[in-house]
């Protein structure tokens, strides 16, 4: 009878006991399966944001050979008769610009003299990188550059209905045709200068197309000296990709009162920024 009655307090027990370890269970089981949940949420959720493609172009042309590969350097900087051929060699290979990264800036600069007038030349190159593509891509952060200068020129930045015509003055509003020399003027009236169909004609600055992904030229005339000729200055920078390139291209005649022509000025420096273009796109 005794061994009976402590049977009986001691299988109530064990089954109590049984009872709270399988509830434990339950709450640990369940506890574990929200945190499951959260962290492939948080996987899924995390894996949405796939970081931008780099840009096209990982390095950069060496820019002394880029220019002296065009068949159009030599046209665009005269070589004095006194010069050697070794000195002719010299000036055409170009003076590179000192770089402390030539993967992301290069640059060359070439001159050259005659008793005309005397030419210089420039041609930079700059690959940006975005450094959170997470936010931007390379060609998104070069965009950014290139609007900066094209605000620093002044110039509007073309939208979708942009027209093509230059912002600047350009030879489609009047032509030069105009002024006829057959259509004889009213009697005594004074002839005016500018009316004079040998004025030169002047392209001003503009935004360029068919260039690269995106382009602008920048025209500018040094001021006006009574001992010394007007200098001037055609700068184009256009994008492709996530590479800048920057062309300087300046004419200083030697003669008092002479104006280097806009046209043959501009012609020589889109030429050139058309050959490094097409060099990019290989």
């Amino acid at each position: 009878m005794q061994r009976k009655a402590v049977r009986r307090r001691v299988l109530p027990g064990i089954a109590m006991l049984t009872a709270l370890a399988a509830g434990a269970a339950g709450l640990t089981g369940c506890t574990g399966g929200s945190g499951d949940g959260s962290t492939s949420d948080s996987k899924a959720g995390g894996s949405s944001a796939a970081p931008a493609q780099p840009g096209k172009y990982r390095s950069l042309p060496a820019p002394c050979k880029a220019g002296a590969d065009s068949k159009k350097l030599k046209g665009m900087l005269p070589a004095g008769d006194s010069l050697t051929p070794e000195q002719r060699d010299q000036m055409y290979a170009g003076v590179a610009d000192a770089s402390y990264d030539g993967d992301r800036h290069v640059g060359c600069r070439w001159s050259g003299q005659s008793p005309e007038e005397t030419r210089l030349l420039s041609v930079g190159f700059e690959r940006v990188v975005s450094y959170d593509r997470t936010t931007s891509s390379d060609d998104d952060k070069a965009k950014q550059v290139y609007v900066r200068r094209l605000t620093d020129a002044k110039l509007p930045f073309p939208g979708p209905t942009t027209s093509p015509t230059p912002a600047a003055p350009t030879p489609a509003a009047p032509t030069p045709a105009a002024p006829s020399p057959s259509v004889p003027a009213a009697p005594g009236a004074p002839v005016s200068p500018s009316a004079s169909p040998s004025a030169p004609v002047e392209l001003g600055s503009r935004v360029l197309e068919d260039l690269g992904s995106d382009a602008f030229l920048e025209d500018k005339l040094s001021p006006a000296g009574a001992s010394a000729a007007q200098s001037r200055t055609v700068r184009i920078v256009f994008r492709t990709s996530n590479v800048i390139v920057t062309i300087e291209y300046s004419v200083q005649p030697a003669l008092p009162g002479t104006i280097p022509p806009s046209t043959e000025t501009q012609d020589k420096a889109r030429q050139l920024a058309q050959a490094l273009a097409e060099r990019l796109s290989e």
